[in-house]
Order: structure tokens, then C-alpha cells, then sequence
């Protein structure tokens, strides 16, 4: 039953999609040249904003360390526009001579986005980005508890954006939110798309709209430590990936499996880096403050080890870096083997890389399949037995999984929301970003070779040809001192004149009313075989 309260919220919901409609419509008319520098001006706008908007998503959530928070912004906002820079959104994107087909860009239209507490302000200057340079219009349902740092990012987007020539509603941001404000966006008539980021009640939400969505699985990434690894390098992955915005990442690693001859070493190099290993008495109290009624307690993530300990009645020093957590088993009666987001270890010993393998896919099936796998090693047959084996989407080798499933420290697409695929029941492996986020038309003729109707019937060549024709038009004389028509060509009117002056210079083609192109100068712009 909706709440009073929520009536506000459904009521903007309605009133800022309209204007993302409105703003897409045009959207959908920019040259490549137009959106890039729309895209331009955000990039820089969004580095501009990266340490306000860090400190005021740790002031609102609570959660994290502003320098990480820095870092993750502008991560979102750099590496992600590198990515984005060559790739080519309007227009005819490339032409296969072999098929005689062409691919076009289309826009998917209005996208609803929704926006975690753990990521408020890189996933929202991370998705208004690749939703702009794929000419679509995004709406943004921050978490309740990010609301302002949410709205803040999304309207730094949305000023820098105007002010380079986009329409006014390309980028909005509900203020009156909730869950059922959230699930009303999600099901307007007039949203193509759901980008889905957030707890699994909210992605299962977006599946359940009736929408097309791309949503993101459970991370809970196990990762291995070889005999083969360079020990060393690998603990220091590992304690780098859990301090960095005390485990907010969903990639970032949630238990560390050992194999048996490395085990002392590596615990030598956690101590050496302030880790601080748990008793059996101790890994049931913080199990109790980590995992609550079967789930993860929101007030312990983002947060550092020595306040988890704290709240588990422990005394730890301040500078702890990691807890680990030694567990003998994977399941409901051992908590900690769980998703944790959270400067907290589950620690595994196994004997050998076939039992670690085992290890992991029990991590894996309770929770986080699909998601990411670590594997530190040097041994290239064990890393790919891992890689052969595993049902994820992202094996990161030698690298901390916070920063390397995003690919800020690996060679991945730069990305905030991290598909799982059918493994974890999403559609994509993929790291999410514009190429998924506009369809992709083709014009292709009939084959030379496809045997028409009659054995003894021969086809006519021209009629596989990808062109214009120009001839035997009912309406044109065949006369070759009469200037040809084209057959698209339209009676003069202004409207078609302000289209044709609007779109100079540029792949997009104006359109009439029957949405065929409405004057012969673009489609000869095009090199058609």
C-alpha cells in the first residue's frame, strides 16, 4: 500500500520523466561531434568536483575515506572518458563489404538509474556520462541515505552539460525517494532502460519491472594465494583492496584462501601490515556485529576494522588495517563467509590449488557467483585452472580486486556496475558502459546468390546493391537532361529547412513524419557501395 508521503515522490517521478522524454527526443538528433563535447564538459566539470563531492558522500553515508572517495570519482570520471573517447555513438557505425550491411546507432532512449549508498557519487557521475554519450536522457533514484551527495553529482553533470548544448531534463534526480518511489520510475511508461545498482532486493525490483535492465549480481569474491605468488605483493593487494574506501567496492575481495606451504609467510606479511588475526572467541563476536538476522549489518560497511572491533566489544589498535577471520567451513553457520563490504577477512587454508579451487566454489555458490574471482599466483597453469573453472565473470590475476574488477588497475572496461551474467542472473559478464546503452540497427540487401522464387529466374544485380536508386520512378521523367529526383526528396517547407541547417556537418539524418530522411543531401553524404 503506498504511503501518503510517497505521493510527492510519484508525482516527481512523473514530472521529471516527461522532461527526460522531451530531452531525449533531441538528444537523439546530436552529431557525434555535438555529444562529444557535451561529454567533454562533463569530464571536466566532474574532476573539478571530485574531493567536494567525496567529502560530502562521507559526511552524508557515513561510509568510506574521502581520499578513496577522491579516487573513485575521478576514476569515474577520467578513466571511464578515456574508455569512451574513440568510441562512435551516431550515426552509421561501420560498414561490413563482405555481408553488404550496414550498422547504425540508435539511442535506447530514457534510462532510470538507480544510485547505492556504498557508490553514491562515482555511480551517478559515472552513468550520466555513458547515458550522454549514447544520446540518452537519465533519471537518477539516489539511496535514501545519499540523497544530497547524489543529487549534487548529478546536477554538476546536468549544469556542465546544458551549458555545452544539451536540453534542459537530459539529467535528473528524484528528491522525494523511497522504494516505492523507486519502483514507480522504474515501471513508467516511458522509461526504456533500468541501470541497476544495489542491493539484490532492488536489482530483483528492476527485473521485475517489465523493463529491459542491466542490474549487477551479489559480490562476494574469494580470493587465492598460491604457493607459486609473490607473497608478499599479494598481501599487500589484498590489505591495499580493503582499505580502499574500507571495502565499499562490490569486487573487492570478502575471503582469502591460502595454500598450505605459503600460509606462514602470508600471515607473517598481514601482521607486518597491521592485520590482526581473530580468535575462535573473537571471529563469534564480530560475526555477530558483521552478519545479522542472515545479513549483512548496513552500519559496519565502510566502515575501519577498529570500530568493527569496537562494536564487537573487542580492543584492537586504531591503525588495524584488516581483520581476518580463520573459518572452517562455508555456509549459514559461519557467518563471516558471507558478503561483508567491510575491512574483514574470512581466511581459508587449503592443501593445494585443486582443495582451494573447492574453497571457492563453495564462497561462490552461497553467495557471489558470477561476480569476480583473485587469484595470486605465478604458476600460469594454476591461474588458468582457476580461470577455466570458475563461474565468474572477472579473474583478477595479481592485482587488489577493489581496484581491478572496475579496471582501474587492470585493463577491464572502466566501470561502476559489473554484470555477472546468466552465472549470477544478469545478461551481461560485461563491465557495463555506453556500448551498452544504444541499439544497433542494420541495412543489409538481399544476397547476390539467394536463389529467387523460380529455378530459371535470374536476379537482377541492382537489386542487392545498398543505394539510392534513382531510376524508374513513377513520378520522375527519364530524361537525361531533367535533373533527378531523389525519391526521398520532400516538398520545401521551413521545417525541413531548420533540420537541414540544425544537422549540417553531421551523421544524423532529418527526418519527415513517415521518419525516412527528408532531403537528398545526408544520404549522399553517406559512401554507399
Amino acid at each position: 500500500m503506498t504511503d501518503i508521503k510517497d505521493f510527492t515522490g510519484i508525482e516527481e517521478v512523473h514530472s521529471l520523466v516527461k522532461k527526460a522524454k522531451n530531452a531525449q527526443e533531441k538528444l537523439a538528433l546530436f552529431s557525434q561531434k555535438q555529444i562529444d563535447a557535451i561529454v567533454h564538459a562533463m569530464e571536466k566539470a566532474g574532476l573539478e568536483a571530485a574531493e567536494h563531492l567525496a567529502r560530502l558522500a562521507c559526511g552524508e553515508t557515513g561510509m568510506g575515506r574521502v581520499e578513496s572517495k577522491i579516487a573513485k570519482n575521478k576514476f569515474a570520471v577520467k578513466n571511464v572518458c578515456d574508455s569512451l573517447r574513440n568510441l562512435k555513438t551516431c550515426g552509421v557505425l561501420r560498414y561490413d563489404e563482405k555481408q553488404n550491411c550496414y550498422e547504425i546507432a540508435e539511442p535506447v532512449g530514457v534510462i532510470a538509474a538507480v544510485v547505492p549508498t556504498t557508490n553514491p557519487t562515482s555511480t551517478a557521475l559515472f552513468k550520466a556520462l555513458i547515458s550522454l554519450k549514447s544520446r540518452n536522457s537519465i533519471v537518477f533514484a539516489p539511496h535514501p541515505k545519499a540523497i544530497r551527495c547524489t543529487s549534487e553529482a548529478a546536477k554538476i553533470m546536468k549544469d556542465a552539460a546544458i551549458k555545452a548544448g544539451a536540453p534542459d531534463g537530459c539529467i535528473e534526480c528524484i528528491q522525494n525517494v523511497s522504494l516505492t518511489v523507486t519502483q514507480e520510475l522504474m515501471k513508467h511508461p516511458d522509461v526504456d532502460l533500468i541501470l541497476a545498482t544495489g542491493g539484490p532486493g532492488l536489482v530483483e525490483a528492476a527485473y521485475k519491472s517489465g523493463k529491459p535492465a542491466l542490474g549487477v549480481g551479489q559480490g562476494n569474491s574469494p580470493a587465492y594465494i598460491d604457493r607459486s605468488a609473490n607473497v608478499a605483493h599479494a598481501v599487500r593487494c589484498l590489505v591495499e583492496s580493503q582499505t580502499f574506501d574500507f571495502g565499499t567496492i562490490c569486487s573487492s575481495e570478502q575471503s582469502v584462501i591460502v595454500d598450505l606451504p605459503a600460509k606462514d609467510k602470508v600471515l607473517q606479511e598481514f601482521q607486518r601490515l597491521k592485520a590482526y588475526l581473530l580468535s575462535p572467541q573473537e571471529v563469534e563476536k564480530v560475526s555477530h556485529v558483521v552478519i545479522q538476522n542472515n545479513r549483512m549489518n548496513a552500519d559496519i560497511v565502510g566502515q575501519p576494522a577498529y570500530q568493527i572491533a569496537r562494536k564487537a566489544g573487542l580492543e584492537i589498535p586504531i591503525d588495524t588495517s584488516v581483520l581476518l577471520a580463520p573459518l572452517k567451513g562455508v555456509g549459514e553457520d559461519y557467518p563471516l563467509s558471507k558478503e561483508k563490504l567491510c575491512p574483514v577477512l574470512a581466511f581459508y587454508e587449503a592443501k593445494g590449488w585443486e582443495e582451494a579451487c573447492k574453497i571457492c566454489m563453495e564462497l561462490l555458490s552461497f553467495e557471489g557467483m558470477g561476480h569476480t574471482l583473485v587469484v595470486h599466483a605465478t604458476n600460469p597453469e594454476v591461474i588458468m585452472e582457476f580461470g577455466l573453472q570458475k563461474n565468474v565473470s572477472r579473474i583478477i590475476v595479481n592485482a587488489p580486486s577493489a581496484q581491478g574488477g572496475v579496471g582501474l588497475a587492470t585493463g577491464l572496461v572502466p566501470s561502476m556496475t559489473l554484470g555477472c551474467g546468466t552465472f549470477g542472473k544478469n545478461i551481461t559478464t560485461d563491465n557495463i558502459s555506453a556500448h551498452h546503452l544504444f541499439n544497433v540497427k542494420r541495412v543489409a540487401a538481399i544476397s547476390k546468390d539467394f536463389p529467387l522464387w523460380g529455378k530459371d529466374r535470374t536476379m537482377n544485380p541492382a537489386m542487392s546493391k545498398l543505394e539510392i536508386s534513382e531510376e524508374n520512378l513513377p513520378s520522375v521523367k527519364q530524361n537525361k537532361e531533367e535533373a533527378k529526383i531523389h525519391p526521398f526528396q520532400q516538398t520545401e517547407n521551413p521545417q525541413v529547412k531548420k533540420a537541414q541547417e540544425e544537422t549540417k556537418g553531421s551523421n544524423v539524418w532529418a527526418v519527415n513524419s513517415y521518419h525516412v530522411p527528408s532531403f537528398k543531401e545526408k544520404i549522399r553524404q553517406i559512401r554507399w557501395p
